[in-house]
């Protein structure tokens, strides 16, 4: 019986102009260049060259050599300091590069080999302006607060003279000061969009947002208590293109070392904030709108899928005109990114609530410290087999590929209708069951479950239909929902209040 072709579940990966994307680092050949790079590749059970990724000096050494062998540039940190991944900061660097290159908004008269970027918290690292300055030539003003990592961030940008000029360390007084979000109030159009790159924009007409107070959307969240961010860090009159942080992910450093497969270092001040990235990137909310346009676009990194939900609902109430929102992958490991601006759209667009939801996914945070996401993948086969589905796991790369028939997936429906409480969601499922919204017949409904570690403590767990053109959109839906709850039940528990 000849079966319809089917098209490829597209897992996210690294940006297309990374270095690493078709060539990820060959530790061998790095070992046979760096004799001091050497004593810390052995060979896994495969039989591949790997390093101690729990050992501090391992990745120190490894983003050392990185640096040198694939970009030219002299780097050190001291021990302790946060050690950066080059090719998930490599990502992050590229997804600026498309933001700027594309028409969303008007472009600046300026030539565009003189971009202008702000990192906030460059720490010792520095990692962000040397990889601007050398991958593109940009010109960045790194900030930060201790002295150790201005002393340091200073020391790695002269240890590269063809660059140097191009970045400036600026200090930031470490003051405590805070500021409400009172009074920042201004209903304007917005545009979100979530994607993997910056085509395919359709024109079309927005439709304004009702004012809100930033304020108000804060209610109990914990406020940013510490040093400037934006404000009182940038000069009267300056303007620049973008800014970009790596944000304190933690609330205590107890939660940053949760996590015992890793060991990338880090000092309090890099790691903790109260309130977590959260209150962090909601401080850079609050300076983007009292700044407004001296930024092109006010960008960020993101370490919980759930707070991006949360971070986009503020950004909704403060007038900015669109948010952007991204993916980055580096192995099973995921971040994301958030970037807004006040500046007015170049063209209409229409927003993107009407496309089908072929993706799905969830967070399971709180995680037990006794499971790990391959005790969650083994959960979802079992999930699947109960339900009589088809299945098949990947344990190397944390999926599970699922195919499940018409009649079974009308018969799963028609069993979670009987005990459906929610009227809005009943009526549309039993508009399903009755045949009324019955999609078009189909032969098997097939899908991929995938399981990603985010930080410690924090899983992902996505779905992604294998046709895009799926008619049993709604059906998966149905179906990823049940899991969500199963999964969550088993493996998570609320933090105590």
């Amino acid at each position: 019986m000849g079966g319809k072709k089917r098209r490829r579940v597209e897992r996210p990966s690294i940006h297309p102009r990374n270095k690493y994307s078709d060539n990820p680092p060959d530790f061998a050949l790095l070992a046979s260049l760096y004799p001091s790079f050497k004593p810390f590749v052995f060979l896994n059970r495969a039989g591949r060259p790997t390093i101690d990724w729990t050992d501090f000096n391992a990745t120190r050494e490894l983003t050392r050599v990185l640096l040198l062998h694939d970009h030219g540039l002299n780097w050190w940190i001291p021990d302790g300091q946060l050690c950066p991944t080059v090719p998930n900061r490599s990502n992050y660097i590229h997804w600026i590069e498309d933001l700027l290159s594309s028409d969303i908004i008007p472009k600046t008269s300026t030539d565009g080999n003189n971009v202008r970027g702000f990192d906030i918290g460059t720490g010792a690292n520095c990692i962000y302006p040397l990889l601007g300055a050398s991958l593109l030539g940009w010109s960045f003003v790194g900030t930060d607060v201790t002295d150790v990592a201005l002393e340091w961030a200073e020391k790695n940008v002269k240890s590269n003279p063809h660059i140097s000029e191009l970045i400036e360390i600026r200090k930031v007084e470490s003051d405590g000061s805070t500021r409400s979000g009172e009074g920042l109030h201004i209903g304007e159009s917005f545009i979100v969009e979530g994607e993997k790159d910056l085509s395919g924009i359709n024109a079309g007409d927005t439709e304004p947002l009702p004012s809100c107070s930033l304020n108000a959307d804060l209610g109990s969240n914990k406020s940013y208590y510490g040093p400037s961010v934006l404000l009182g860090v940038l000069k009267d009159g300056e303007n620049l293109d973008f800014c970009m942080c790596n944000p304190p992910f933690f609330e205590t450093m107890e939660e940053a070392g949760l996590n015992p497969k890793t060991s990338c270092g880090g000092t309090p001040e890099e790691m903790v904030c109260p309130g977590g990235e959260k209150a962090f990137i909601t401080r850079i909310i609050e300076d983007s709108v009292i700044l407004k346009q001296s930024f092109r676009w006010y960008t960020s990194m993101v370490g919980k899928k759930s707070n991006l939900k949360i971070l986009v609902s503020k950004l909704r109430n403060v007038g900015v005109t669109i948010v952007k929102t991204t993916e980055f992958v580096q192995g099973q490991t995921c971040r994301w990114g958030i970037a807004w601006t006040f500046v007015p759209p170049a063209r209409k667009m229409i927003l993107p609530h009407v496309a089908k939801k072929n993706n799905q996914s969830f967070m399971l945070e709180g995680l037990q410290r006794q499971f790990s996401a391959i005790n969650v993948l083994q959960s979802v086969e079992s999930f699947f087999c109960t339900i009589g589905a088809s299945w098949k796991s990947n344990a190397s790369s944390f999926t599970v590929d699922v195919a499940i028939s018409n009649d079974h997936c009308n018969a799963i429906l028609k069993t979670e209708v009987q005990g459906y409480n929610e009227l809005n969601n009943y009526q549309y499922m039993q508009e399903i069951c009755d045949g009324s919204s019955l999609p078009p017949s189909f032969e098997e409904l097939c899908f991929r479950i995938s399981v990603f570690q985010q930080i410690p403590g924090t899983l992902l767990v996505r779905g992604s239909l294998k046709d895009r053109e799926s008619p049993g959109s709604g059906v998966f839906w149905s179906i990823f929902q049940q899991l969500e709850e199963v999964l969550k039940n088993k493996f998570c528990r609320e933090k105590a209040s």
